[in-house]
């Protein structure tokens, strides 16, 4: 019996071989894109269904309704302590100051108003603190104004869904002390933001002129910093903090648009016309862009809510 030769193996033949060896033939390589864009529909369905599921809209009304209720013992007691800082400025950069307070009250109140209660009470503050108003107005909001905190707090919780994790007591206390905080840093940061750059250019040496340009930047950096402390320090479960920065980040960005478009709707709506509602027209626009920034914070606070399960292993 005569043996058939022996026919060399082909690159064909070595292709197969490899590809019976593995199964089948292999599958194709996922674009680079295809990972992150499948992530980032996974974050955005989940923080959709958290805000659907704990109805973010009842909630955001809600904090801003406790938030109204809260604003005069609030102003009232950052009224008495901006006198203080005032102290450190020179006479003319204080009634720059006080100038563009009674610019931004005429525009939310009646000249009546602006001119007998708002003009002679800043007068007075400006000259000096005053304690009287500082405790009157800590008296006065320490139900109002940790109230409205306290429901920022709950809700924010809910979102995350842990709601009822924490006791009532260590939530009011815990609204409390960021309330007194937030107190502390509106006494330094309202006259500062009120004078904008132009008191900073002021202060500042010439040879520091070079820091006007980080005013704003280094104002939405602190602006994201509280909301992420308030966001690490309303969930009971404990994440780092940075993990909390998405959800600040969104919240923030979120406010200064949404503030943008309502103020273009107000300014369309009132334009050659009276408003319906009279003198209750400015309370309902603050009411409106109080909602505004609750529903920022608690959608931020859904964001990060779906970082939590969707990179759980890794927070």
């Amino acid at each position: 019996m005569v043996a058939e030769p022996v026919r060399p193996a082909t690159a064909e033949d070595e292709a197969g071989g490899r590809a019976d060896r593995s199964g089948g033939p292999q599958p194709a390589v996922a674009p680079w894109w295809r990972g992150p864009l499948d992530t980032l529909w996974r974050l955005v369905v989940s923080t959709v269904s958290s805000c659907l599921r704990y109805r973010v809209t009842g909630l955001a009304a809600e904090a801003a309704f406790f938030a109204v209720l809260s604003v005069p013992p609030l102003a009232f007691g950052l009224a008495g302590g901006i006198g203080y800082v005032t102290n450190q400025f020179d006479p003319g950069q204080v009634e720059e100051m006080r100038r563009a307070v009674l610019d931004f009250s005429g525009r939310l109140l009646t000249e009546r108003a602006v001119d007998k209660v708002i003009e002679p009470t800043l007068n007075d503050v400006l000259r000096g603190g005053r304690f009287d108003i500082i405790s009157l107005g800590f008296v006065l909001a320490l139900w109002s104004g940790s109230r409205a905190l306290n429901v920022f707090i709950d809700t924010i919780t809910v979102m995350h869904g842990l709601g009822g994790h924490r006791g009532i007591v260590r939530t009011r206390a815990l609204a409390f002390l960021l309330y007194v905080l937030a107190l502390v840093t509106g006494i330094a940061a309202i006259p500062l933001m009120l004078a904008g750059p132009r008191l900073v250019r002021d202060t500042l040496p010439d040879r520091f002129g070079f820091l006007l340009s980080f005013y704003w930047p280094v104002i939405g950096v602190v602006c994201i910093c509280f909301l992420a402390t308030l966001y690490h320090l309303s969930v009971p479960v404990r994440t780092r903090w940075r993990f909390n920065l998405p959800g600040a980040v969104f919240s923030l960005v979120a406010w200064i648009v949404g503030s943008y478009l309502l103020r273009w709707v107000l300014t369309v709506t009132a334009a050659d016309s009276r408003s319906i509602y009279g003198p209750l027209a400015a309370p309902i626009a603050v009411l409106l862009w109080l909602y505004l920034v609750a529903i920022a914070v608690l959608i931020g606070a859904a964001v990060n809510a779906a970082f939590d399960k969707i990179f759980v292993g890794e927070r």
